[in-house]
Order: C-alpha cells, then sequence, then structure tokens
C-alpha cells in the first residue's frame, strides 16, 4: 500500500475496500497486534507539533486519510492514476468492516469506551443492521482514573471474548496514546482508534450532511452541534494544519 506524508504524517493512499482487505488480512493473523487510525487534520497537526503524539503515532501500522484537507492534499502529491476520489471516514470503515466479516465467525468483534447505555445500543444496532456479524463483547471503562490493575482486566476481557477485531472509543488523543503504549501486553488483534464513531452509530451525535463532508466542511457542522466542546480544538489545530501544509509547500516539501 503506497504510503505518502501530509505535513510529516504518514497516510495509506486507499479506498475503503483497500482498507478493509488489509484489516482482515491482520485480523486473521492470531500472533500480532496491529493499531489502525482514521486521520483528520486534528491528527496531522498534533502529529506534527506534539513530540508525545507523534510517538505514539509512529507505533501505528496503518493510518487512512479521515478528512477531505487529508485526501486533497495527497491528490497533490500522487499521479493521476493514483488520485483518491473519497476519504476513509472513520464510521464508515468501522462499518464497512463489519459488513465485511458477515458469515465469516473468524472475524470477532470488540467495542470498548464510552458508556455502558451507548455500548447496548451499539450491540444492538450492529446485531440489527449485520446480523451475521459476530459482537464478541463490550467493556466500559470507569469514569475517570483507571485502578492499576485495569489494564489486566480489560486485556483479559478481550482475550476471554476471542475478539480480533477491537474498536477503541475513547476520544483523541486518549484512545491513540492507550493502543500505543498498551501495544506490548493488548491480546493480538486489530485495534482501532474510533474517536466518536461510537456515539454517531449510537444515534447520540448527529453526522453531518454528505454534502458538507464531501466538500470538507464538516467541522462546521461539528462545531455548531457542540460548540463549547469543539470550537478551539478545530480553530487552533485547522489553522495549524493550513499552516504547515503552506510552510511544507513553500519549501518544496
Amino acid at each position: 500500500m503506497k504510503v505518502v506524508k501530509v505535513i510529516g504524517l504518514p497516510l495509506a493512499c486507499t479506498d475503503y475496500a483497500g482498507a478493509v482487505d488489509w484489516i482482515l488480512q491482520k485480523a486473521a493473523d492470531a500472533a500480532t497486534v496491529t493499531a489502525v487510525e482514521a486521520a483528520n487534520t486534528h491528527v496531522a497537526a498534533m502529529y506534527r507539533h506534539d513530540d508525545d503524539f507523534r510517538a505514539t503515532m509512529d507505533r501505528f501500522d496503518l493510518i487512512v486519510p479521515d478528512g477531505m484537507p487529508l485526501v486533497w492534499s495527497l491528490n497533490l502529491q500522487l499521479d493521476e492514476r493514483h488520485q483518491l476520489r473519497d476519504r476513509v471516514y472513520g464510521p464508515s470503515l468501522m462499518l464497512e468492516t463489519i459488513k465485511a466479516t458477515q458469515n465469516l465467525p473468524r472475524y470477532r468483534h470488540f467495542l470498548f469506551g464510552g458508556k455502558e447505555s451507548t455500548l447496548d445500543k451499539l450491540t444492538g444496532k450492529f446485531g440489527h443492521d449485520f446480523p451475521g456479524s459476530v459482537i464478541a463483547g463490550s467493556y466500559s471503562p470507569p469514569f475517570g482514573e483507571w485502578p492499576d490493575d485495569e489494564i489486566d482486566r480489560i486485556c483479559e476481557k478481550i482475550r476471554e471474548s476471542g475478539a480480533n477485531l477491537i474498536w477503541v472509543g475513547l476520544g483523541c488523543p486518549k484512545q491513540e496514546h492507550w493502543i500505543s503504549r498498551n501495544k506490548h501486553r493488548l491480546p493480538p488483534g486489530v485495534y482501532f482508534g474510533i474517536g466518536a464513531a461510537f456515539a454517531f452509530h449510537a444515534g447520540e451525535v448527529s453526522q453531518a450532511p454528505a454534502i458538507m463532508q464531501k466538500c470538507g466542511l464538516e467541522w462546521i457542522y461539528r462545531i455548531a452541534a457542540e460548540p463549547r466542546r469543539l470550537f478551539k480544538r478545530y480553530l487552533v489545530h485547522n489553522s495549524l494544519f493550513v499552516a504547515y501544509s503552506v510552510l511544507d509547500h513553500s519549501r518544496g516539501a
């Protein structure tokens, strides 16, 4: 899979089909832990200016372009034969992966993070929409600081479930740090930093209209929906992404 850097972040030049195929191949390998991230401009900007976060993301095995600005930046560096038509949106990647595992019992999913009520909604929804898929387990970790033995408890639940596709919804950057820092301890499988996908699919947070997503304007919708939580994040990191992109372009990078 071709990898191209955007403001330093190594992004896979792939579509949903290519990403899902790669993921299922890794999940079938019972001996490795693989980390997957759907990166937007927030992730890319943090990778560039935050040394700790960069070290975390350097331990991920596949990073796909979640945001349209990342797709546009990639296409500026790709010839016509490799141009991307769309992003690989994290919540949609989750659905495409679960869909692809229907009637394939070797693939087992585990939902980690969020509230118990959210996980119950997701388990019911995925069971209804993808009846041939296996949701092997879920776990809602305690709020706030975790006890010292929490990682052992989480690993045991994943191991007991037999899951090899583990969806981690702890929010960015907590979920990325958690996967990276515990990679050597986690049971084998593919671990996804999936962000707000849990809340979207559970119907707790609405998604932007498709036309806004296609035009790279999803951030406006998200700010309007959650201004107090997201305004600063989008203002700072979108601005940093543009500034880093202009700087790299001026240097010919």
